[in-house]
């Protein structure tokens, strides 16, 4: 199997060098095609790639379009029978993909799968979900994640890290691993979604197909978490992220579905907000920086929730656009 290897980049120029040395490393024996998409960031990446990575083929987007949408720019380019959706912010380690596309081959209607994340120091990353349901999403915290992890249809605490290969419902966009022609056949990354959402929309369409969603733990990435959407704030990723989830909700599971979210979402900020404040009164220094942080984020949440953050609208689509092609190819 020949294998393509997709990137979207946004103002990640030297983690994008990092990720791109880690491909040529590991990867080598595989003669992987690798295309790398600039979300209209501009950053410099482009003439970074011509000049230390020129077997890379480069995609620029005269303006930031959203992940999913750079990912179906840069995939009218793939020519691999494998497609690897791969963040900027990550670093393969010797034999993951090789891993997974062993795994692959031997697994039951295989339909994604993807590596287990690390993070930057070593230590386990969050990267197996549930699919997104109203009421789970807008009360998601750890605690109720380890309390009611044995119903199916709550998320699995972060600390699920089974030891071998096993079927999941989802699992973060960071990596992963499809046929290229299946990401055509469902048609690839939903268009209305800018960021946030769009995996879980992949991986829901895929199992719709008829196809299962695997974790494979013996393949690992280093994943520096976020590092491009945290250079845009917390109000605005906050936002962003429930915009995309309602957005899901309603498209997926129904209207009433995304009301219920919105007004679980408005309680809850409510709620959550109420204890920081009193929590405020009676700490000091760095926790109260914190305190204060998080104040900021859960007002913008709140207010997103009863429709005063309307700036968001536009970042999401009803449908790809005739001009879908807006990118230049420079190689």
């Amino acid at each position: 199997m020949t294998i393509s290897i997709l990137i979207v980049n946004w103002n990640s120029r030297e983690l994008l060098r990092r990720c791109l040395e880690s491909i040529r490393t590991t990867c080598r024996d595989l003669g992987p095609q690798v295309v790398v998409v600039d979300g209209g960031s501009f950053d410099g990446c482009g003439e970074m790639i011509a000049a230390d990575f020129p077997e890379v083929e480069f995609v620029q987007s005269q303006e930031n379009i959203g992940f999913g949408r750079c990912n179906n720019l840069g995939f009218e380019r793939v020519n691999g029978d494998m497609l690897l959706l791969l963040n900027p912010d990550t670093e393969i380690r010797p034999g993951t993909v090789q891993t997974l596309l062993a795994e692959y081959a031997r697994l039951p209607r295989g339909g994604m799968l993807a590596p287990r994340l690390l993070n930057s120091d070593l230590t386990p990353q969050s990267s197996v979900h549930a699919l997104p349901r109203p009421v789970r999403q807008a009360l998601d915290s750890e605690f109720l994640r380890k309390l009611l992890s044995p119903v199916s249809w709550w998320a699995p605490p972060t600390g699920f890290h089974p030891s071998t290969s096993v079927a999941v419902e989802a699992v973060a966009g960071a990596c992963m691993l499809l046929p290229s022609k299946l990401f055509r056949r469902v048609g690839g990354f939903g268009p209305e979604y800018f960021m946030y959402a769009e995996d879980m929309d992949l991986c829901l369409k895929i199992q719709q197909a008829g196809h299962i969603i695997y974790y494979v733990p013996d393949a690992e990435i280093l994943h520096h978490s976020g590092a491009s959407s945290e250079t845009q704030g917390s109000k605005f990723s906050a936002v962003m992220m429930r915009e995309a989830l309602h957005t899901y909700l309603t498209r997926h599971r129904g209207g009433f579905s995304g009301f219920l979210y919105r007004a679980v979402t408005c309680s809850s900020s409510i709620v959550r907000l109420l204890f920081l404040y009193v929590t405020l009164l009676g700490t000091r220094d760095q926790r109260r920086l914190v305190a204060k942080r998080n104040i900021s984020k859960w007002r913008s949440i709140l207010s997103w929730s009863i429709g005063l953050e309307r700036w968001v609208k536009p970042y999401f689509v009803i449908e790809e656009p005739k001009e879908h092609i807006c990118g230049t190819v420079v190689r």
